[in-house]
């Protein structure tokens, strides 16, 4: 678990690197990748899970 939750830290900094200079192609779009699985594997998982549900949900009940 311990080395699981580097690489997502390490990972999720890259990408924030990557975003903020707004650098962002297929390589880093597989790191992206690579990055949602490790926090599939972590104890984050349940929380970043609930937060997507209640997104789509409160987009789904919009009218436009």
């Amino acid at each position: 678990m311990l080395v699981s939750m580097s690489a997502v830290l390490l990972l999720g900094f890259l990408i924030w690197f990557l975003l903020r200079i707004r650098y962002l192609r297929w390589a880093e779009f597989l790191l992206s990748g690579a990055f949602g699985f490790l926090v599939a594997k972590t104890a984050a998982a349940p929380f970043v899970m609930s937060a997507l549900n209640g997104v789509g949900g409160f987009l789904g009940q919009l009218h436009l």
